[in-house]
């Protein structure tokens, strides 16, 4: 079984009202989804959270060695109709606070205009808030020679199995399967007919399938109603998240509203 831990020091660093409610949840729900036999990470994947101006985030993530808009991207995110932009942080490969349990990607989301701010701070969880956190899952091995779209298939069917074990284990209906994978899968004249064999067991509006921009894997879905707590297995990405995937996700999947 694995062990997720998340960073003992946090308050040291980042004054958010509602983060010891948040983390203690992320923290039952890890063991919860490590207990059921899904492998995770140590630390997560990423933390989103909420804050205008961006600075008063991104200046203490500068402290812990966050590099802020690593990727060059910026990821607009319609949240509860309103109007947000997310730009990522990064702790760099090797750095001391990935041990400590911090998470690998901070998305920081900043309302655009008034309308967005008032929506941000009418829910009182303080400014800046932590909206969600997800959980790394460790990606299956490659076997040697293996073409990539018989990869891809395990990786699907892996998190396919995952959902329904997650889903079980926490007793919340999962959110949708997002699955971003490389463009040569996408565009592989097999995909179609493969996909039925991977996704089986789920409806068409369970899950999504894209090309993810850069190259690599991302496929995620969250765990608990409301967009509170995430899972994502990732292989090989060469930026934080893909556009199309941030879009549904703020759209349809999350809201600042998490009663």
């Amino acid at each position: 079984m694995s062990n997720p831990k998340l960073p003992a020091n946090f308050s040291e660093y980042l004054n958010i009202p509602n983060a010891e409610e948040r983390l203690s949840e992320a923290k039952r729900v890890g063991d919860r989804i490590a207990a059921a036999g899904v492998p995770l990470l140590d630390a997560p994947d990423h933390a989103a959270i909420f804050a205008d101006p961006p600075y008063i985030l991104a200046g203490p993530l500068k402290q812990i060695g966050y590099v802020n808009g690593w990727d060059a991207r910026c990821y607009p995110s319609p949240v509860d109709g309103e109007d947000y932009i997310n730009v990522s942080s990064r702790l760099p490969d090797g750095h001391s606070a990935l041990c400590e349990g911090w998470f690998r990607y901070v998305a920081v989301v900043h309302p655009v205009d008034e309308a967005a701010l008032n929506q941000m701070l009418s829910q009182g969880y303080g400014n800046p808030f932590l909206h969600h956190l997800t959980w790394g899952i460790v990606p299956p091995k490659r076997e040697t020679g293996q073409e990539e779209i018989d990869y891809a298939g395990a990786i699907v069917t892996f998190m396919v199995e995952a959902r329904q074990k997650i889903c079980e284990a926490i007793g919340d209906e999962p959110g949708t399967l997002i699955a971003a994978l490389p463009p040569e899968v996408i565009d592989h004249a097999d995909l179609d007919a493969r996909k039925c064999g991977w996704f089986r067991g789920l409806t068409d509006e369970e899950y999504q399938v894209e090309a993810m921009e850069g190259g690599g894997y991302l496929l995620q879905f969250f765990v608990l109603s409301g967009g509170r707590i995430e899972v994502a297995l990732r292989v090989d990405t060469k930026q934080t998240f893909n556009p199309k995937s941030v879009h549904k996700i703020s759209e349809d999947e999350i809201s600042t509203i998490q009663h």
